[in-house]
């Protein structure tokens, strides 16, 4: 059967946040069976812990942020897609302050820590969500609307379309789509960086936000194009960052889902909806494990040999 996974070994990291501007201890530790992924802020008295969630997600302004009890953890999505790209079901993860670190915009360094831990199998079947009815939702209209979906599908597939109007992005790719029976979660989508633009810093910073932002953990463009020194690592880095968010995104379903997600212009808000409005509907999904693997998706099966080596 496909079984749920957990990490072999605590690990440890120091970081930024990108919006606090703070330094940020970070510890991943082994969970239990049916444990799911848990933030815990160590700082505070007693610990306050939250349990990855769509229905914690309580802001979503440039972040994810799951709120408890007054206390927030913010910047979850990255973090999150690492454990959703890696397989890795139950983990609890220690942090000393209100965001989780940024490291270098990505992934990518998310996805290390987990590797340096390892990642080992638990006695219990792994658990899906397998949409079995399309769940849409749509904000604005004409050239401001915006909408994601989820259709059913046996696997995982995302499609997004991004749309900024501006130089640098307009001359990239700005449509991506991503089938993880086929793609590599760890080499085509966990290093791309997120992104900004330098008329925007100010106003964010008097919103509290992007206050740990440079061009180590960013890519950033002024009106015209993009001023860090080593270019982009995709050709279609934008679009890729938004799948990544994306997928960090859907985990805070609970599970791993069996669908296929489709979006325009979409963002934390609008993903956070999506997941809000599936758990609203049981008709539309269904809690699903598999006995063998002969039962299970032939795209998880792939991404199984690829990715989640039992290391």
């Amino acid at each position: 059967m496909l079984k749920q996974r957990t990490i072999k070994q605590q690990v440890r990291t120091i970081g930024v946040g990108l919006h606090s501007g703070t330094k940020v201890e970070l510890t991943l530790r082994p969970a239990a069976i049916d444990t799911g992924i848990v933030f815990r802020r160590i700082d505070l008295d007693p610990i306050v812990e939250f349990p990855a969630s769509a229905m914690a997600v309580g802001d979503t302004r440039m972040a994810s942020v799951l709120i408890k009890d007054g206390a927030r953890v913010s910047t979850v999505e990255h973090l999150m897609s690492a454990a959703a790209g890696l397989g890795v079901d139950n983990m609890v993860i220690d942090v000393n302050a209100e965001e989780i670190p940024i490291m270098d915009g990505s992934a990518s360094s998310f996805v290390y820590l987990l590797q340096q831990a390892g990642v080992e199998e638990q006695q219990a079947p792994k658990k899906f969500i397998k949409v079995i009815k399309p769940v849409e939702v749509r904000h604005g209209k004409g050239d401001a609307e915006k909408w994601a979906r989820l259709s059913p599908y046996d696997g995982f597939k995302l499609d997004f379309f991004i749309e900024f109007n501006h130089p640098a992005v307009d001359g990239t790719m700005q449509r991506a789509s991503v089938d993880f029976g086929d793609v590599s979660y760890v080499h085509d989508v966990a290093r791309a960086r997120t992104f900004g633009f330098m008329q925007d810093v100010e106003s964010l910073r008097g919103m509290g936000l992007a206050r740990g932002g440079s061009l180590e953990n960013a890519i950033v463009m002024d009106e015209y194009r993009i001023l860090n020194a080593d270019g982009l690592r995709y050709e279609d880095e934008f679009v890729r960052h938004k799948i990544l968010d994306a997928i960090g995104d859907l985990y805070l379903v609970g599970h791993p889902l069996l669908a296929y997600y489709t979006a325009h212009k979409s963002g934390h808000a609008l993903n956070n909806q999506l997941l809000l409005a599936l758990l609203e509907q049981p008709e539309a999904y269904e809690i699903v494990s598999f006995d063998t693997n002969e039962a299970a998706p032939q795209s998880y099966l792939r991404q199984m040999e690829r990715e989640w080596s039992l290391t």
